[in-house]
């Protein structure tokens, strides 16, 4: 009986830490998504304004950042430096896989990874107008992400938690 009243207990207490843990999942992919729109603005400006060269760019823009998106950058601005004879498509889409697969509590989607890889096969070649408009359409897709996230945040997180503690009710019912 004891251990019953104990299952429960935890059901009780884990259930709903669940349904906090999606809503935080939800809030971290959209301050995620937030900082890499800011980091893309800062890599047009690099490399528009100041006419840097591409690894050069990604160097300044993710050492400014930091966290698993500048780490990103920055390895795929020393793999350019190395001139191995990989092309920038190979490099990138590299390094969004090491980079998806290092940080495991990355809150980022597979749509959300497949634009970002999908960035690097437009970035790096022909003149810098197109670079820019390159980079304009990913913030385009950005933004559109970014919007839908804020627009839905309030209502998905009171329902994760709602649901964490609901479900937890109901399976604590079922089981006793």
């Amino acid at each position: 009986m004891l251990l019953k009243y104990l299952g429960a207990a935890l059901i009780l207490i884990s259930a709903p830490g669940l349904g906090m843990y999606l809503a935080g999942q939800w809030k971290e992919r959209l301050r995620l998504l937030e900082k890499l729109r800011q980091m893309i603005y800062f890599l047009k400006g690099e490399i528009t304004y100041s006419h840097a060269p591409l690894a050069e760019a990604l160097e300044r823009v993710g050492r400014r950042s930091g966290g698993p998106l500048g780490d990103m950058f920055v390895r795929a601005s020393e793999r350019i430096c190395t001139q191995e004879g990989e092309s920038l498509q190979e490099i990138w889409s590299g390094e969004t896989r090491t980079m998806a697969a290092g940080a495991k509590n990355l809150p980022l989607t597979r749509a959300d990874l497949e634009q970002f890889t999908a960035l690097g096969e437009h970035l790096g070649y022909l003149d810098v107008d197109m670079q820019e408009r390159t980079l304009l359409l990913y913030l385009e897709q950005l933004d559109l992400s970014i919007e839908y996230l804020q627009a839905h945040r309030q209502e998905k997180c009171r329902l994760y938690t709602s649901l964490g503690v609901m479900g937890g009710i109901f399976l604590v019912i079922v089981m006793c």
